[in-house]
């Protein structure tokens, strides 16, 4: 599924819109089948759709793997990031949501564009994370590509990594993606495994965002 790796690290000044996170909205979808389409996001508090200049970048970063690739969702919200995954051709989508609201709103917006290989899961992440995938038999395939972008204030970064490694949430040679605040509030550092490497990394106005690549050992 993936092409031959090289260590890569690029930066931007780029600017991501800004979002009010208690506004409802819409985000666009920009690539694959579904380019174009504009999808609704309820007003929930924490809820920040990455933007659409850093979804580019990612999803030209993804893009000689994303092909049938099994993804996770882990802080799906609006599911910019979900949606655009499968939009691109993903295998399959899982997308994690603890919000009532948020979570109603992803299954319409599947529905809407006949997703059938997505799937919203309404529940604490961390929770679901954390219990294991052999409670959770029907998502216990491990993924390819996984998706970490929670409501910043709640700095869960770490407690998230250390749940995908220790749960066996991760396929071999998986890729990671993590979004986190430049703000001094939100730059918890986070400590990666040790066989996590780092593929890309940018920065967008508040926003960093890296690639890592899961080596097998």
């Amino acid at each position: 599924m993936k092409q031959p790796r090289t260590s890569s690290s690029l930066s931007s000044a780029k600017l991501p819109s800004t979002k009010n996170s208690l506004t409802s909205g819409q985000l666009r979808i920009i690539g694959g089948a579904w380019r174009g389409r504009k999808l609704s996001f309820p007003a929930v508090d924490g809820l920040r759709p990455t933007g659409d200049r850093v979804r580019e970048t990612l999803f030209n970063w993804l893009a000689p793997e994303i092909q049938g690739a099994r993804c996770l969702d882990v802080f799906a919200g609006s599911g910019a990031l979900g949606v655009e995954a499968l939009s691109r051709g993903a295998g399959a989508v899982v997308m994690l949501e603890r919000d009532a609201k948020a979570a109603a709103q992803l299954r319409i917006n599947l529905s809407l564009l006949n997703a059938e290989h997505g799937k919203v899961i309404h529940g604490d992440a961390l929770k679901f994370l954390q219990e294991g995938n052999s409670l959770h038999h029907n998502f216990a395939e491990p993924y390819h590509i996984v998706f970490i972008d929670p409501p910043f204030q709640l700095q869960l970064w770490q407690q998230v990594i250390d749940a995908l490694e220790t749960g066996n949430w991760l396929a071999d040679n998986a890729t990671i993606y993590i979004e986190s605040g430049r703000e001094p509030a939100y730059q918890t550092p986070y400590q990666i495994p040790a066989n996590w490497q780092l593929h890309r990394e940018k920065h967008a106005g508040n926003v960093s965002y890296r690639l890592y690549y899961r080596e097998h050992v």
